[in-house]
């Protein structure tokens, strides 16, 4: 039987608004886009998976920019994806869903964080919207 121990969420942005949009810079620099901290008890520890749920909204600006999301936890990578973002005269708007799980965590709290960076030189995309975080960990 499955047993819950915490799900945590965020949602920085709501909503598609290409007017409060920001850069994803070029790496290796990265914008931090969302944090969750999930909470691991004693009686679950090495005996636990955490899904982590993330969708961010992206517009291409110029050129075909590869954004690479990483997510991190307690400061470490534990996973990464790469999309390609059109820009004008192409497709330029889209809302990227990806998922890893963390398994066989310890005991106590754990600090989650997705970020973006561009990894193609002479492009530009944007984060528009929505952005959200979330995570479920439960007990095997």
């Amino acid at each position: 039987m499955v047993r819950v121990l915490d799900f945590q969420a965020t949602q920085p942005l709501n909503s598609f608004n290409p007017a409060k949009g920001f850069i994803i810079p070029q790496a290796p620099q990265s914008v931090p886009l969302a944090t969750i901290r999930i909470n691991i008890p004693s009686i679950a520890t090495r005996n636990n998976h955490v899904e982590l749920i993330a969708t961010v909204g992206v517009e291409g600006i110029t050129g075909i920019a590869q954004i690479l999301f990483r997510i991190f936890r307690d400061g470490e990578e534990i996973f990464n994806t790469q999309t390609g973002i059109e820009s004008a005269g192409s497709e330029q708007n889209y809302a990227i869903t990806f998922q890893a799980i963390d398994t066989n965590l310890r005991a106590g709290s754990h600090v989650y964080e997705v970020t973006a960076e561009n990894i193609t030189g002479n492009t530009t995309a944007n984060v528009v919207g929505p952005i959200s975080f979330s995570g479920l960990a439960v007990k095997r």
